[in-house]
């Protein structure tokens, strides 16, 4: 299996499986001299373990991170950064059942019919517990970054539920398991979601992603555009259906006057924009507004109520899928956007430096 790394001068290579023994990521082409340290990796990973409440997965899995490379007495070294975090609680045998059928919605038959060959044990490579090594390559993504580059992911859609942006509070994304900014939606989203849970279904959610403190001049004309980059990192995200940038299809329904971010005076070196219909990004480079991506998670494939499906010899049955699922797993998709948001964005920041000093 090849296409198992992106970027360009920051590339991020992730490798491992769900229920092997470990997983994680090569991160080459970081500048030398960063001060990085497992602490500050394992802050943002501790952000996406599963098991932390009763909406997500129910597997213990501590997540911790271990530098085995390109990093001596805390600062980076210019070689490759490689970080692991163990597996320690699978339970392959809760997957038996489906050994030789396909689950409707999941990756099974599409990797089968690819490889001759899958891992069947939470579908190995197709499984988002890969996206942990995204969460420890952003995490390094962040420090390239800098300080003055803020990234925050929220939900803004859970199921058929939608915030009241009027209430939007940024302060409340932290004080609920839903990374929700909307305090009243996040209480009326735990009573849905219990329904959804006990029921044994599960559903999607959107996830807002913004990025402020970004330099004007990122990304490039044509190929090199900065939202095209940011919107495909995002549909490598397990589950992930859809990308919006800014205004996104909404922006079908607008008109050229109200689609135009108007622009004023501002400082020397930059004009002031009255809007952000453009999420940041106009003609692929960066305008020095908030950078705006938002991307929608379908509802996990792995739910407990029965289903029609064929078995690998071709034969109709049904199955129930056992385990330990998220009954909706865009909620641990927050940190994940959040980190592809960062190493994009690392990304482009050194390719910018590269062509333009």
């Amino acid at each position: 299996m090849s296409h198992n790394s992106f970027g360009h001068l920051f590339r991020v290579t992730t490798w491992g499986e769900s229920h092997g023994p470990a997983l994680g990521c090569v991160v080459d082409g970081c500048p030398s001299l960063i001060d990085i340290s497992e602490n500050e990796i394992q802050f943002w990973l501790d952000r996406r373990r599963p098991g932390q409440n009763r909406f997500t997965t129910q597997r213990r899995e501590p997540d911790a991170v271990k530098i085995l490379s390109g990093v001596f007495e805390g600062k980076t070294t210019g070689t490759p950064v490689s970080l692991m975090i163990e597996n320690v609680d699978q339970r392959s045998k809760d997957y038996g059942d489906i050994k030789e059928k396909y689950r409707p919605g999941h990756a099974d038959f599409a990797y089968q019919t690819k490889y001759g060959i899958r891992d069947y044990r939470g579908g190995g490579r197709s499984s988002a517990r890969e996206t942990a090594a995204r969460v420890a390559a952003g995490a390094l993504a962040r420090k390239v970054l800098g300080d003055q580059v803020k990234i925050q992911g929220y939900l803004t859609q859970i199921g058929d539920k939608v915030i009241d942006r009027t209430r939007f509070d940024a302060a409340e994304i932290e004080n609920n398991p839903f990374w929700c900014p909307d305090s009243t939606a996040a209480k009326e989203w735990e009573v849905y979601l219990d329904s959804i849970r006990k029921a044994g279904s599960s559903v999607g959610a959107v996830i807002e992603v913004v990025a402020s403190g970004i330099p004007a001049g990122l990304g490039a004309p044509i190929y090199g555009k900065l939202d095209s980059d940011l919107a495909g990192a995002m549909m490598t995200i397990n589950a992930v259906k859809g990308v919006e940038i800014g205004e996104g299809f909404s922006a079908a329904a607008l008109t050229g006057e109200g689609n135009a971010d108007e622009m004023r005076q501002g400082n020397a070196s930059s004009p002031r924009f009255m809007s952000n219909h453009a999420g940041g990004i106009l003609g692929g480079i960066s305008t020095g507004q908030d950078i705006v991506v938002r991307f929608a998670v379908k509802p996990t494939s792995s739910i407990l109520k029965a289903r029609d499906t064929v078995t690998i010899a071709g034969e109709d049955t049904e199955i129930v899928t056992k385990g330990r699922h998220d009954p909706c797993v865009g909620i641990r998709a927050v940190p994940v956007g959040e980190a592809m948001m960062a190493c994009v964005l690392a990304d482009h920041l050194l390719r910018h430096r590269g062509q333009q000093g």
